[in-house]
């Protein structure tokens, strides 16, 4: 891992010490927007905004300019308000002027300003913002970023801060320490039960994150080696990935929702020389052994020729003893017998810039994931600042994001991003509607927390719950939420703002991917007017823009194609092992431009509305699945013959998934092997990845050369009949009908 290569033979990206030329921006801000009261605020008007080349953000003023007629809106609240009862997708809530008043950016002329400056002079904004952490050694000035986006150029590369020096773990926890917030709690810790619970100094933190690093070190991990780490949201979790940024190890965490078979993949791909894992957990009533599933994957990549020779196993008491766990003796280690006896110092790695940090491994649109490599200098001051000005981040607030460190929005926003700013961050363990719907605002009211962030299929699955549980507790140490992984629809977001934040506190509705290391869309609390359900503008030094098929970008309002251009700090470096993967996945598709997979919509006054996966990927809970991977399982079923998978609209999950399955000739269909293809994908991918719904299907249709046409699939499962388009160049035409009658079977 520590000699992995870069491509080197690209131009750079004009990121020099000095300010590039102004170049016309596509989302530029509009004036400063009035701060309005409720009282105000009824007596304005709105006028249509018209859309130009450089005015895509011209409708925030738009929005609430008086009009010639003297018309009232009536499409508008302000924070501190109940949202109005009419569902109109033009309603705008803006900021409260006590809100904005103590906001980091508090009005769309700041804004406006801080983001001309970073496209105007890239290096000049991030170096600013870079200079607030600690190098052992500065990067060039003069080549603060280098890149290539556009593959008819020659190799795509993008570098920032090269040659500089840091570490990612002395910023996050030593730093805190050093500043004389040692004592300051660096994270509370929610067990299962409720009355499960921990919590640890930044100064307790930095002495467990040394040991574990010690150990690590007399087992022979060293600078560039991967160590997989498979955890639940122990504490232990978060200290096992700042201990291998301590010693410039590259960890891998896989989520422990994965099967056996899902883990071996990944251990086999990175070649680790250590797994870390613990005997069990429970989520809710029921115990997974996660143990018992290493086991099997070590078996397994054994197999493939990656033999693993230490397992470091937490013992998990609260889920289940040293007696009952499987125990494979020269291997498997308890932690608690070994780490704790490590001094609690150790010296730290001091690491390029570009040198890698972290693989983590997402769904593709084929079967294989794809190890997705972050380096360290650029994700840690994009992660930190993301953190800082979307959630508008206060020294006093206590932090809770639901999400695992197995996913993206676990390290960047669960641990890195929170600890660099010295947060107070609550790791949860648990289930949340265990033991009952209540627990997220128990939780809420136990610590205090003020900034929530969680993802839409929580909010959707307890509005489904009703008020009932919400009401229990007061929750008034809300200040900001947040959603994550998928759109959120404007009903679940309406819901979330006026039951959950009690109509008080804003909603930063992000869109990033694990492949952008930060959030590219989102928006910043005190500085302009939301829209429920739209992720608003970019964030400082991102430029999307929306094209279409031919790549050619769209202007105003319009609907296509996500993509980015220019580079951005917290950009994946490329796919492990994979260069032309990376390159053919992400920068052919549009030669110039980084293809975010994503359709979106911009309305007329510039706001943007993502829209979903546009390849073959299922955005699940906010957990991407590949097609091919879940077909792949299915298809590995004895009387399977063939499997087509696509995603439906699911009112909990954002999206569900649907199998389209034909059995081995002369099997007949049943609930028995219904249940059974189901049970192989969980085994084989994750309780996660289960198909929603099993279709029976005589055939498939595809066309003469025998390509899938997944697009009149699609329309089937969504019961969208009438639009399936023509169907007379398939192969057998007939299998379309066939497949309508069996849609409930």
């Amino acid at each position: 891992m520590a000699q992995h290569i870069y491509a080197t033979t690209s131009g750079r990206c004009g990121c020099s010490s000095s300010a590039r030329p102004a170049t016309p921006l596509l989302f530029f801000p509009a004036p400063t927007l009035p701060l309005l009261s409720p009282s105000s605020l009824r007596r304005r008007t709105r006028r249509r905004s018209p859309m130009g080349a450089t005015g895509h953000l011209v409708g925030l003023a738009a929005a609430v300019r008086q009009r010639n007629g003297g018309r009232l809106c009536a499409a508008a609240a302000v924070l501190g308000e109940p949202l109005p009862a009419l569902d109109d997708p033009d309603l705008l809530v803006h900021p409260s002027a006590d809100f904005a008043a103590q906001a980091l950016v508090s009005s769309t002329e700041q804004y406006r300003e801080m983001y001309q400056r970073s496209i105007d002079d890239p290096a000049g904004f991030w170096s600013d913002i870079a200079e607030e952490f600690y190098w052992k050694q500065k990067w060039n000035p003069d080549e603060v970023c280098a890149e290539n986006l556009d593959v008819t150029k020659g190799p795509i590369k993008i570098e920032w801060f090269k040659g500089g020096k840091t570490n990612i773990c002395y910023n996050a926890v030593d730093r805190n320490v050093e500043s004389g917030n040692g004592d300051k709690i660096a994270m509370y810790w929610e067990g299962n039960e409720p009355s499960d619970d921990g919590k640890l100094t930044y100064s307790e933190l930095l002495d467990k994150v040394c040991q574990l690093a010690n150990y690590l070190k007399s087992v022979g991990v060293g600078k560039g080696d991967a160590v997989v780490i498979y955890l639940p949201m122990l504490m232990e979790l978060p200290i096992a990935m700042l201990a291998c940024a301590r010693i410039g190890a590259v960890h891998s965490v896989v989520f422990a929702g994965f099967s056996a078979d899902a883990l071996a993949q990944r251990i086999v791909d990175c070649k680790p020389k250590v797994v870390i894992t613990c005997n069990a957990v429970k989520r809710g009533l029921k115990l997974i052994a996660l143990k018992d599933i290493v086991d099997a994957s070590l078996v397994e990549s054994a197999k493939n020729g990656v033999n693993v020779d230490i397992c470091l196993t937490y013992e998990n008491q609260s889920a289940l003893n040293k007696v009952g766990t499987q125990w494979k003796t020269g291997r498997d280690v308890w932690w608690q017998d070994v780490v704790p006896n490590f001094p609690a110092k150790c010296d730290v790695e001091w690491v390029d810039a570009e040198d890698p940090l972290f693989l983590l491994y997402t769904s593709g649109s084929t079967g294989k994931p794809k190890g997705v490599l972050h380096t360290t200098g650029g994700y840690m001051v994009y992660s930190a600042t993301t953190f800082k000005h979307a959630f508008d981040y206060k020294p006093t607030d206590i932090y809770w994001c639901t999400a695992d460190c197995g996913w993206i929005t676990g390290h960047s926003y669960v641990t890195y991003g929170p600890l660099l700013n010295g947060a107070t961050v609550l790791v949860f363990e648990g289930a949340p509607n265990y033991p009952d719907p209540g627990r997220c605002w128990d939780i809420v009211d136990k610590y205090g927390v003020t900034i929530f962030y969680t993802a839409p299929t929580l909010i959707r699955s307890l509005m489904r719950d009703g008020t009932e549980y919400v009401a229990r507790y007061s929750r008034k140490s809300l200040r900001v939420l947040g959603s994550v992984g998928e759109p959120i629809n404007p009903t679940a977001w309406r819901w979330f703002y006026d039951v959950i934040g009690d109509s008080r506190c804003p909603i930063s509705d992000t869109w990033w991917q694990t492949e952008t290391g930060g959030f590219m869309i989102t928006p910043l609390p005190g500085a302009w007017p939301q829209k429920p359900g739209s992720a608003t503008f970019p964030f400082f030094g991102v430029q999307p823009v929306i094209v279409d098929e031919k790549g050619r970008e769209m202007e105003g309002e319009c609907s296509g194609y996500l993509c980015i251009k220019k580079s951005w700090p917290g950009a994946f470096r490329t796919l492990y092992g994979d260069k032309d993967r990376y390159e053919t996945t992400y920068f052919k598709p549009f030669a110039g431009y980084y293809f975010s997979g994503d359709g979106c919509s911009r309305d007329k006054d510039g706001y943007h509305w993502l829209t979903g996966r546009v390849d073959d990927v299922i955005n699940v809970s906010g957990h991407r699945i590949g097609t091919a991977e879940v077909e792949s399982a299915l298809v590995s079923h004895p009387k399977c013959a063939e499997a087509a998978v696509v995603g439906i609209d699911h009112e909990v999950k954002g999206q569900g998934i649907y199998a389209f399955v034909t059995l081995v000739d002369g099997v007949a269909y049943s609930d028995d092997l219904r249940k059974s293809l189901i049970m192989t994908v969980r085994s084989q991918i994750g309780a996660f990845a289960a198909p929603d719904k099993i279709h029976w299907a005589p055939g498939l249709p595809k066309t003469r050369s025998g390509k899938i046409m997944r697009r009149i699939l699609r329309k089937i499962a969504s019961r969208q009949l009438d639009e399936l388009g023509d169907t007379s160049t398939l192969a057998e035409p007939g299998v379309v009908e066939q497949l309508i009658a069996l849609t409930d079977s």
